[in-house]
């Protein structure tokens, strides 16, 4: 009887500290949750306000409906001159994520396909130097990479603008990390089935890979639509601008259009949130498994 009541006392000891953990970690996750919210509601109630509240009192959470319209929104479509600059500047992005991402993801498939699933002399050197590509800072690639696309003559284009960023280190990495715990069995039985290579690679292992394309597609989108630096030293005509670059010069010593900067600014992160959205069910899935295999 007394072991027995130990054994219950400790069981009610575990099950109180995994309560208190709970709710320590729930609080905790509630805090952090709130921080990164925190800009973008502030962002969303300054779109509704006039832009000259935003410069007297800046980003707030205070509520008050007196002030708050749909104007900001009406002058980003009203179609006059600052409205069909956004959204030049708005298709530009779509243009530039879109090419960028789809390539970015079927070049870095590849790669990483061949680095996991077959065994070569230099496999260890071309890992090595994929790790080693992480580890440096774009900018300090950033002269060397301005000065090559000088020569190769691809300033103020779209393809000195994806090019250097098509075999991205990282994405080669976690593609790589999760192919490598895929049972090399498959590639045996897609052989003895009489499947080429290339059918392989695209008919069985690709399918399987959907988490990882998941992930990548959103954080790859993220990257490219964001992108500020890169475009801004490519790219030298208005009409090419991104949508980062554009909403930047609206900022000037000579005014600040902040009207349609924070309202294009809230309209800007609708393509994250749908591509978020359409891969959520795999992104999870993608980033867990792709960090623990192998």
């Amino acid at each position: 009887m007394a072991a027995q009541s130990s054994s219950n006392k400790e069981k009610m000891g575990m099950s109180m500290k995994h309560k208190i953990l709970t709710v320590l970690g729930t609080g905790w996750f509630v805090i952090l949750s709130a921080i990164v919210v925190f800009p973008v509601f502030a962002g969303l109630l300054a779109s509704f306000r006039p832009g000259s509240e935003l410069i007297r009192r800046g980003l707030s959470i205070n509520l008050n409906f007196s002030e708050m319209s749909l104007q900001n929104y009406a002058y980003l479509f009203s179609g006059n001159a600052d409205s069909k600059k956004y959204f030049m500047w708005y298709k530009n992005s779509l243009v530039l994520t879109l090419l960028s991402v789809v390539l970015t993801l079927i070049i870095c498939y590849f790669v990483a396909y061949g680095i996991s699933m077959y065994k070569f002399k230099l496999q260890n050197v071309i890992l090595f130097l994929v790790i080693a590509t992480m580890m440096v800072p774009f900018e300090i690639l950033m002269l060397p990479l301005y000065q090559e696309m000088i020569s190769l003559k691809l300033m103020n284009t779209t393809a000195g603008v994806i090019l250097p960023g098509l075999c991205g280190a990282s994405t080669i990495f976690f593609f790589r990390q999760y192919m490598i715990g895929l049972p090399k069995e498959l590639l045996d039985a897609g052989r003895i089935d009489g499947a080429t290579e290339y059918g392989i690679c695209l008919k069985i292992i690709l399918p399987i890979t959907k988490p990882a394309f998941a992930s990548m597609a959103i954080l790859s989108t993220m990257g490219a639509w964001n992108n500020l630096l890169w475009p801004m030293m490519v790219y030298r005509d208005a009409d090419k601008f991104t949508l980062p670059i554009g909403l930047n010069t609206l900022l000037t010593p000579y005014g600040n259009n902040y009207d349609i900067l924070i309202a294009g600014s809230m309209f800007g992160i609708i393509p994250i949130l749908v591509i978020f959205l359409c891969f959520q069910r795999y992104f999870i899935d993608g980033m867990v498994t792709g960090a623990v295999k192998g």
